[in-house]
């Protein structure tokens, strides 16, 4: 009984440290694949940052070229406005020297008619 036992424990026993070497080696294959899970989700970010830094810097630049364009555009703007309000003072000068040359125009025909 006591030899049968012996072997039992003994059979046990192998079949215990076979188990817990199996655990052992899925314990170790699980922590490899957490760790290169790891590096992926690393790598990953980090090629997410540099797409992100690469889109703000071109989206800056765009947007420094359209403040450019917007700050040519008002300054063009301003530019005409100084013109129209030339021009339009050019010609009420022009009307009103009209209006004299037609008023002496009507006094000689009239001093000529006389």
């Amino acid at each position: 009984q006591l030899h049968l036992t012996m072997l039992e424990k003994k059979e046990l026993t192998k079949s215990l440290e076979m188990v817990q070497k199996e655990l052992q080696e899925k314990q170790s294959e699980m922590k490899r694949e957490i760790s290169e899970y790891k590096d992926r989700l690393l790598q990953a970010e980090k090629e997410h940052q540099d797409a992100l830094t690469e889109a703000n810097q071109k989206n800056e630049v765009e947007i420094e070229a359209c403040q450019d364009k917007i700050n040519s555009l008002e300054h063009f703007i301003s530019s005409q406005k100084l013109e129209i309000e030339h021009l339009k003072s050019n010609k009420e000068e022009l009307n009103n020297s009209l209006r004299e040359a037609n008023q002496t125009l009507g006094e000689l025909l009239k001093t000529k008619v006389r």
